[in-house]
């Protein structure tokens, strides 16, 4: 089986819902970010993962491309990852289509939120350095999301279904992403 990219802007909750979708439907989860984050750590580009979005677009989009080939390696995968990437100079496509044909990509599922409650999340996660935003900010990186969803499915014929992660229901959005695996 392809790939299965699961996305959604930072502090969505991505990761817990793939983490209980993953224990459910036995795939193995690669995180996309990590996977850059070693190739760039690697080059002697960045110390820690917030500072790649900083990054030239063009060293970003080759960090993409080695970080793919690393995930193709790896078989039929859950990938963590976010499609917009809010960078100084604009949002970069997370996964471009030559990213998306390397992984064989079969489903896209973006997990969405309101924008309020991604704010709260982002503003109690002390893990994270993270650029300040408004609400209206998260609706259009969310927004940005699904267009470049829109435009991967376009291009690869992968699939795109919309999870809403709901505050305290992260049982009710795991179920949904198990319902768009099956």
């Amino acid at each position: 089986m392809p790939a299965v990219i699961i996305t959604g802007v930072p502090g969505v909750g991505k990761s817990t819902v793939i983490e209980a979708a993953r224990q459910h439907a036995g795939y193995s989860v690669v995180v996309y970010g990590t996977e850059m984050f070693e190739v760039a750590r690697a080059r002697g580009l960045v110390k820690d993962r917030d500072e790649m979005r900083k990054l030239d677009p063009s060293v970003q989009r080759e960090i993409q491309i080695a970080a793919a080939e690393a995930i193709a390696k790896k078989g039929d995968v859950i990938v963590d990852t976010h499609f917009a990437i809010k960078t100084p100079k604009g949002y970069l496509p997370g996964i471009p289509a030559w990213v998306a044909e390397k992984l064989r990509l079969k489903q896209i599922v973006l997990v969405e939120a309101s924008p309020e409650d991604i704010l709260k999340r982002r503003q109690n996660d002390p893990s994270r350095q993270r650029d300040p935003d408004s609400a209206a900010d998260i609706a259009d990186h969310q927004e940005t999301n699904r267009r470049f969803a829109a435009a991967v499915s376009t291009l690869t014929g992968a699939t795109v279904k919309v999870v809403h992660n709901r505050e305290g229901k992260v049982d009710e959005t795991r179920d949904q992403i198990i319902r768009a695996l099956a």
